[in-house]
């Protein structure tokens, strides 16, 4: 469905740190970095596509988070949204809900929200019954 979600930065480097912590725990690769264009996205490891771009903002103004979106990144298991929200917190996000079911959306769903140094509003879920 998705071809790439793209998310600006106003601190490159603190945001690909951010990003490379948490998409290491989802085993997901770099697929390229351009720092000086401040530019990096990576891909799901068995797959070219959906991409996730970090990026500058094109248009030269400053990075702004909407109210109301938000992305959210699938994980293989309970342990790995835990594990991505500590990354999360630890490359300095701050959290947006702490893990855990959140059964009103449906009795298997486990989740954690946070935002990225930017205030991007992200989640990292999975849809398993543990």
């Amino acid at each position: 469905m998705f071809s790439h979600v793209c998310v600006g930065t106003n601190d490159f480097p603190r945001a690909e740190a951010f990003y490379a912590a948490l998409f290491e725990v989802l085993g997901h690769p770099l697929r390229f970095r351009d720092p000086g264009n401040a530019a990096a996205a990576w891909q799901p490891r068995d797959a070219e596509r959906p991409l996730f771009f970090l990026t500058k903002p094109f248009d030269g103004l400053p990075a702004s988070p909407g109210n109301g979106p938000m992305t959210a990144f699938l994980a293989p298991s309970r342990a790995a949204v835990d594990r991505c929200h500590m990354a999360a917190l630890a490359s300095g996000g701050t959290c947006e809900g702490p893990p855990g079911l959140r059964s009103h959306y449906h009795p298997h769903y486990y989740g954690a929200y946070f935002r990225d140094p930017d205030g991007n509003k992200l989640c990292v879920c999975c849809h398993r019954d543990e």
